[in-house]
């Protein structure tokens, strides 16, 4: 059924064509296999919200770098190892989720990034972050690990047999 509303979604941006917008909010890609994105996801200019996590993307699409209203995305649980420089050029975006991918670095242009209040990293392998980082004036919650509660919680979700590997003895 996902995979479905994933082809109507293509079916729909390809059938713009030669359009120069098309005035949807919100896009929900979850959970749909994608490996990669179409470039005509840069003609959906008032997106605000792009929802592509639990995918299999292993590059930010550059295309979305020309999405200029959009306050909200989420590339985790991909298979990124990068994130580019154009990132950068997505200065409306209030909240970036990147957990549980293989990222090693973040680009400078990072620090572009000022409206940023929320950003998620934990599940990286991040050595270090570029000093630009200290442009995110307006950053409230920057996620680097996860929390010892989330751990927690996904501890109390498993099964509790005492034959499984995660049993409290």
């Amino acid at each position: 059924m996902m995979r479905e509303g994933v082809h109507e979604a293509e079916r729909r941006i390809a059938a713009i064509g030669g359009a120069t917008r098309l005035d949807l909010a919100g896009l929900s890609l979850t959970d749909a296999g994608l490996q990669t994105l179409r470039p005509e996801i840069s003609h959906l200019t008032a997106l605000t919200e792009l929802r592509l996590e639990n995918n299999w993307l292993t590059a930010v699409p550059e295309a979305l770098s020309d999405l200029p209203a959009l306050t909200r995305l989420d590339l985790s649980s991909n298979q990124l190892t990068a994130v580019p420089e154009a990132i950068g050029n997505l200065t409306a975006l209030h909240w970036l989720g990147l957990f549980d991918n293989r990222l090693t670095a973040l680009p400078e242009a990072i620090g572009n990034l000022t409206a940023l209040h929320w950003l998620g990293l934990f599940g990286n392998q991040l050595t270090a972050v570029p000093d630009t980082i200290g442009n995110l004036t307006a950053l409230d919650h920057a996620v680097a690990q996860r929390q010892r509660a989330d751990r927690r919680a996904r501890h109390d979700r498993q099964p509790h047999r005492p034959d499984h590997p995660r049993a409290i003895r």
